[in-house]
């Protein structure tokens, strides 16, 4: 017999497609009246649908895969407990969600990472400020890379560019000497505020 608590346990299995029939039936009744899992559901299901964004993580480094069967093999078996098929799928399934996390979070830094080759340089001519901007990967669909005129510590929207080759952008506002630009990732559209991290910033001189 399926108890609650067996239910409350297929949620990430649940987010991931990985429920039969029967279970899927069960677990969707007992959903609509449990809010606890339906907040979880939503935890998860952002997760795996950020997945949609994700590109191909850096290269592992050389002998990392031999570092690791070493280190199981230290190890030994004192560790390893023995569970159900319905827990063995329910833990993958879990697993695969925090594996998908990491995932999205290495494709990320991967595509949007300038590292060292990442330029922001900011011009005023007659009032006009332009931004010249390198090194930014291409942003991933649905997003944009945003700049902003930091005064006291106030950041104002200021254009969008897409990234990928370098391009010159005129600021949609100025930018007085000593005030801050800097680059977020942002929704296509842009923000009102920015989104940490700041991936470049400069200080406008005069």
């Amino acid at each position: 017999m399926t108890t609650n608590e067996d239910l409350h346990e297929l949620t990430a299995a649940y987010a991931l497609d990985a429920l039969d029939a029967d279970e899927r039936s069960a677990y969707e009744r007992h959903l609509a009246d449990c809010d606890q899992c339906r907040a979880d559901l939503r935890d998860l299901g952002g997760t795996v649908g950020a997945l949609s964004l994700a590109t191909d993580g850096p290269a592992p480094p050389d002998g990392l895969r031999e570092r690791i069967l070493v280190a199981a093999r230290e190890e030994g078996k004192s560790n390893v407990v023995a569970i159900g098929p319905r827990r063995s799928r329910v833990y993958v399934a879990v697993a695969a969600v925090a594996v998908a996390a990491v995932g999205l979070a290495i494709g990320l830094y991967a595509a949007l990472s300038g590292g060292p080759s990442r330029r922001l340089a900011v011009a005023v001519d007659g009032g006009v400020a332009r931004a010249t901007v390198s090194g930014f990967g291409v942003a991933p669909a649905g997003k944009a890379y945003e700049l902003w005129v930091i005064e006291a510590k106030t950041p104002r929207p200021a254009g969008l560019f897409a990234g990928g080759d370098k391009q010159v952008v005129v600021l949609t506002r100025p930018a007085p000497t000593g005030s801050t630009v800097a680059v977020t990732l942002e929704r296509a559209g842009g923000a009102k505020t920015p989104t940490s991290p700041i991936l470049e910033q400069t200080t406008v001189t005069a």
